[in-house]
């Protein structure tokens, strides 16, 4: 492998098995790495730390192993059956679920990449060129570690893979079991039902990192009128239906999204109780009335993809919490997200106080929310906490 040779002192975030390399940090390279090669890093005296994915920009190398040896043959087998491991032995429920995320990136170990599971079929998104460059590999692994199981891989990194690699970034199957046929499943989460299109849909076809979020509107909607804002496909609206909610609207911009609404509220039986709208959900809010609504959900797409956006996307977050939070009726309650990595916790709940301070009313914050936990954070790289909410109880 090529190495990497680290500034003097510039070790030390690798030694605490942080798993990015800065390009800042580094002082020699010893060859002529392309984007993507496996390179090994070394500290100033030329000890052995790590090895990992090259790439260009201010994450120089994503680190894939801290051993001594370099990758074993095994490796991506080895590698995704530990995930599973995970996830089989306390993650997920026992029943009624058969999708859920097989690798969180560097939550696992693998930076990078990001496997959905949808009974069967693994939907796979690239994020460095490294991972794209392993895909065939990666499919190979999967095939071995859940053999007549799985019924297809889809490689969906067109949008999520470095564009300016020079990849050809065409999704499409990796693998597909005999007779296999269809872009699209009717899966199972907690007893729910929802048809996941995993080619057309954002993402890699579902929000699965809503679930325990989700089952916990359902536990509290009973009687309740719920607005589900940013509905993408329905989740929390099929859950809130399910749990007893007098009625369910859901608002998305997207025609395509509230399609998929509708088809989900058909497959649990929900029509009677539900509405859904295609329109923006800002202008949505604003003809509110107050007591039209005592739950509602604001859980919009990432204001934030980039630090130099933070504070526009601070302000947007402000103006929408204030909107739901002057709008929910007395005694209700507010689900709100941001899913905007830049944007921590502690900023977050400082924006959404800022919002309800604006409106007068008196809040209460009764649980803090995050990612499900088959999205893992590795307790080295805090920044995999991507998703943060907060349950208000507003008087």
């Amino acid at each position: 492998m090529i190495k990497l040779i680290l500034k003097r002192g510039r070790d030390e975030s690798v030694r605490r098995f942080h798993p990015w390399v800065f390009s800042g940090a580094i002082a020699q390279v010893q060859g002529s790495p392309v984007e993507g090669d496996l390179v090994a890093v070394h500290d100033s005296e030329g000890n052995y730390l790590a090895c990992g994915h090259y790439q260009i920009g201010s994450i120089a190398v994503r680190i894939l192993s801290f051993s001594a040896d370099p990758l074993s043959p095994s490796f991506w087998t080895d590698s995704l059956r530990r995930a599973l491991d995970v996830r089989e032995a306390s993650l997920l429920p026992r029943e009624g679920t058969d999708c859920f995320r097989l690798v969180h990136g560097e939550g696992d170990g693998l930076p990078g990449l990001i496997i959905d599971w949808y009974d069967g079929v693994c939907v796979m998104q690239a994020h460095s060129v490294g991972m794209f460059r392993a895909k065939a590999r990666i499919c190979e692994a999967l095939k071995e570690v859940f053999g007549d199981a799985l019924k297809a891989v889809y490689d969906k990194s067109s949008g999520t893979a470095p564009f300016k690699a020079g990849l050809d970034l065409v999704d499409g199957y990796l693998y597909k079991a005999p007779g296999f046929e269809g872009s699209s499943a009717v899966v199972r989460e907690n007893g729910n039902s929802f048809l996941v299109n995993w080619e057309e849909g954002q993402k890699t076809g579902f929000f699965l990192d809503q679930r325990d979020n989700r089952a916990l509107v359902g536990s509290l909607a009973k009687g309740r009128r719920m607005l589900n804002l940013f509905c993408y496909t329905g989740g929390f609206s099929v859950y809130a239906l399910a749990g007893g909610a007098e009625r369910v609207h859901s608002v998305d911009s997207s025609a395509r999204a509230i399609e998929l609404v509708n088809k989900n509220i058909a497959l649990g039986g929900f029509e009677g109780g539900h509405e859904s709208f295609c329109t923006d959900a800002m202008e949505f809010l604003a003809s509110v009335k107050e007591d039209d609504y005592d739950l509602m959900i604001v859980d919009p797409p990432a204001f934030a993809k980039h630090r130099g956006a933070l504070s526009n996307a601070l302000r947007a977050y402000r103006r929408l919490n204030a909107a739901a939070i002057s709008k929910v009726a007395p005694g209700g309650l507010v689900f709100t997200f941001s899913c905007s990595q830049v944007v921590d916790s502690t900023t977050f709940t400082e924006t959404v106080f800022s919002a309800a301070a604006s409106t007068g009313r008196s809040v209460r914050i009764l649980a803090r929310l995050t990612q499900g936990a088959d999205h893992p954070v590795n307790i080295y790289h805090p920044e995999g906490s991507y998703l943060k909410g907060l349950l208000l109880y507003v008087e």
